[in-house]
């Protein structure tokens, strides 16, 4: 019994690969939106030796020029916006690091303009944005990558080996999300939990994480139907933040999300269980389970959504007809980072003319599923999904 086990965890263990990259020819790259995710992308840039960023964006007067000047980077040319800025430089690739709201129009701006977008999740706020993200894309014959990091993690490549070895036969039921018990993103003012800005909250903050970390898994099969909830019983309540030394009237500007969830039919007979929070009284909603025909997944689930794994994932399956558990040790990350992955997949497609390393053709299910629990929710109703042709 036990040779068959260590059969099946040889095949699911760690691997290397060494990167190259080509210097010989350096990429100019902008970013627009300086706040707080565009200083994680200034600081993977810096470490790649064929970049040079040559031009900055914020709607903000004079934050574009202490970003630059506090991440140590000389001689970069501030624009009040992104169209100013695409309209005046020749770029070979931006990163787009603004508020949700304005996602879509400056990824579709930057690529009628011919430059390669790396767009910061979530994609967009609704569907509708996201098909006309797909478009320009297409028209444009530019590269466009969306920014899941997690994607790039050992423990998450894993995931998908598992599932697409069949070791689970065929997947019929998935239990994924997760969240925070007090983690309402308020670091930075309130951004994240106004609709002006922000559109979505906690789906879009890091529910898109956990859908892409099953969907991806399984090869992204599009919804059919969606049966949604949301609330904001903690982000309207005055107390929550006051407890955190915040302003009481933040319970006042919050207008998205806090909790969502929903039940999903996707293609191929698989129902998908969704719940997300930013803030619960409970440690966690569920660990992720994928449940198959042959054995079921189980992944850890983290205290606070990181983008990997809790713990050891674990497979229960058949073994010689009796009940086993394979465990899968927890992998470690021996690249630069994910996040560095992330920027450098995106710059390797351009420069090489390849495939975007996070396709906007999966992404705008994920979308589509988000949008779909915020309409469904709305109405008070299952709602039938549709994606239009691209």
């Amino acid at each position: 019994m036990a040779g068959n086990e260590n059969k099946i965890l040889d095949a699911f263990k760690e691997t290397q690969t060494v990167e190259k990259v080509d210097t010989s020819k350096k990429l100019k790259v902008g970013i627009i939106g300086c706040g707080w995710i565009a200083g994680a992308h200034i600081a993977e840039y810096k470490r790649m030796e064929d970049v040079e960023i040559v031009a900055g964006a914020d709607l903000i007067p004079g934050k574009a020029e202490a970003f630059f000047r506090d991440n140590g980077v000389e001689n970069v040319r501030c624009y009040p916006d992104h169209a100013s800025m695409l309209d005046n430089e020749e770029l070979d690739a931006v990163s787009v690091c603004t508020y949700n709201k304005t996602h879509a129009e400056c990824a579709i701006y930057a690529l009628n303009k011919g430059v390669s977008v790396l767009l910061e999740k979530p994609m967009s706020v609704t569907l509708e944005e996201a098909v006309e993200i797909c478009r320009a894309e297409k028209k444009s014959g530019k590269i466009l990558s969306i920014g899941f990091q997690p994607r790039f993690d050992p423990n998450m490549k894993m995931v998908k080996k598992i599932v697409q070895s069949g070791e689970l036969g065929d997947v019929y039921y998935i239990q994924t999300g997760g969240g925070r018990r007090r983690g309402i993103p308020t670091p930075f003012g309130t951004s994240f939990i106004e609709e002006k800005t922000a559109g979505i909250g906690a789906m879009g903050d890091i529910g898109c994480y956990s859908l892409d970390m099953v969907l991806n898994a399984l090869g992204y099969p599009k919804p059919l139907t969606i049966s949604g909830y949301k609330s904001a019983y903690f982000g309207k309540n005055p107390a929550y933040f006051t407890s955190e030394g915040k302003p009481a009237a933040y319970a006042d500007l919050f207008t998205v999300e806090d909790f969502a969830a929903g039940f999903v039919r996707l293609e191929g007979g698989i129902v998908l269980d969704f719940r997300i929070a930013w803030a619960m009284h409970l440690d966690t909603p569920g660990d992720t389970i994928i449940m198959g025909t042959k054995g079921s997944l189980r992944i850890p689930s983290t205290e606070c959504w990181n983008g990997s794994v809790g713990g050891p994932m674990k497979i229960y399956h058949e073994v010689a007809g009796e009940s086993v558990e394979t465990v899968i040790p927890v992998l470690h990350d021996h690249s630069k980072g994910c996040f560095y992955q992330k920027i450098r997949s995106f710059l390797n497609a351009v420069k090489e003319g390849g495939k975007s390393p996070v396709p906007s053709s999966e992404i705008i299910i994920n979308q589509a599923i988000i949008d779909g629990i915020v309409k469904s929710s709305e109405l008070g109703r299952e709602i039938t999904v549709e994606i239009p042709a691209i």
